[in-house]
């Protein structure tokens, strides 16, 4: 066990190099970087001022911004120095976990992160408990009754909020719990007299804004992990085994929570590492943009939008490890809840 943990553990150097290699590449060839956007600030400041004052004769807008604030443009961004200094100057710092600092927040992109965590930690847990709470009861009372009138509607409605974009329910709700019946708040996690509030009524302000959001992500979340749960409980309960016991006179509640539960549960829960960090870091965009919830998801794409590439950078390599470490995790967990699983 500790040579195949070690084994994986050293793999993860060449990935991350790869990852972060191929997408250093592909930022070079992408046009409209922080230097060419700030000298199109630039111009536009130049444009704006010395038009309105001369009346347009001494415009100088279409002239440009010369060579020399160019250069110290370049030096101000680091693109004074060739890619490939760069990219290993990147790698030393990522060694080190200094991830660099933000072009455009005047914060290193640790901060950054930190800042916007708990907004997508918010969703992100509310939305992994509620899924898993609601899926597993009602994945294994499926697998009971399957073929009855209860499993073919339920599967409907699951099917049916699957289909859903997450984003198109969000509007939906918005429009009429929010707009037309006022009963939940347009936006944000908390009210602007949150500092205020006591103990008890910030609890119910938190709760009140999250209500929306956190329904908008649960629908569709779910849908899979129910009809995963149901499956692995009907393919347990048709095995030899279950017959056996039930032969030996066991009643079906001891058969179904003593013998199947934990063989069932084998695939949901070497699936829980990986779904419950990705509660922490996988922030949705169009949810957070949605309900104006300024997260993760939010930030990477305002960061890709503005070039600001130590964010882009740095979210990539702080993710992707925490990616490989959640995959190792959550290989260990089949040990863990099935001693037949071997890795020599």
């Amino acid at each position: 066990m500790a040579a195949y943990i070690l084994k994986r553990l050293l793999l993860m150097i060449p990935t991350l190099f790869g990852i972060l290699l191929l997408t250093f590449v592909v930022i070079q060839f992408v046009p409209g970087g922080p230097v060419e956007q700030m000298v199109a600030q630039l111009q536009g400041r130049d444009t704006g001022g010395e038009g309105a004052a001369a009346g347009g004769a001494g415009y100088r807008g279409r002239q440009g911004v010369d060579a020399a604030r160019i250069a110290e443009i370049r030096t101000f961004y680091g693109f004074d120095k060739p890619a490939h200094e760069r990219f290993w100057q990147m790698l030393g710092q990522y060694a080190r976990f200094d991830l660099g600092k933000s072009f455009f927040y005047p914060k290193s992109v640790w901060e950054l992160v930190k800042d916007k965590l708990p907004v997508s930690i918010s969703l992100g847990l509310w939305t992994f408990f509620l899924s898993y709470l609601i899926s597993i009861p009602l994945g294994i009372s499926k697998a009971v009754r399957a073929g009855t009138r209860f499993d073919t509607l339920t599967s409907l409605i699951v099917l049916v909020g699957y289909a859903i974009p997450g984003f198109v329910l969000g509007v939906a709700l918005l429009v009429v719990f929010g707009g037309q019946l006022q009963w939940f708040p347009l936006r944000g996690l908390t009210s602007s007299n949150w500092d205020t509030l006591s103990w008890g009524a910030k609890i119910m302000d938190y709760l009140w804004h999250i209500t929306l959001p956190v329904t908008a992500s649960v629908l569709g979340a779910f849908a899979v992990t129910t009809m995963l749960t149901k499956n692995a409980f009907l393919e347990e309960i048709r095995k030899q085994y279950v017959l056996t016991a039930r032969a030996k006179g066991l009643g079906e509640s001891r058969v179904l929570w003593t013998h199947v539960f934990r063989n069932a549960l084998i695939p949901i829960v070497t699936g829980f590492p990986a779904a419950f960090i990705g509660a922490f870091f996988a922030g949705s965009l169009l949810i957070e943009t949605l309900f104006s919830l300024d997260g993760l998801g939010l930030l990477s794409y305002e960061s890709v939008m503005r070039r600001d590439y130590p964010v882009v950078l740095g979210t990539l390599y702080l993710f992707t490890l925490i990616g490989l470490v959640t995959k190792l995790i959550s290989d260990l967990c089949y040990v863990w809840v099935d001693p037949r699983v071997k890795f020599d």
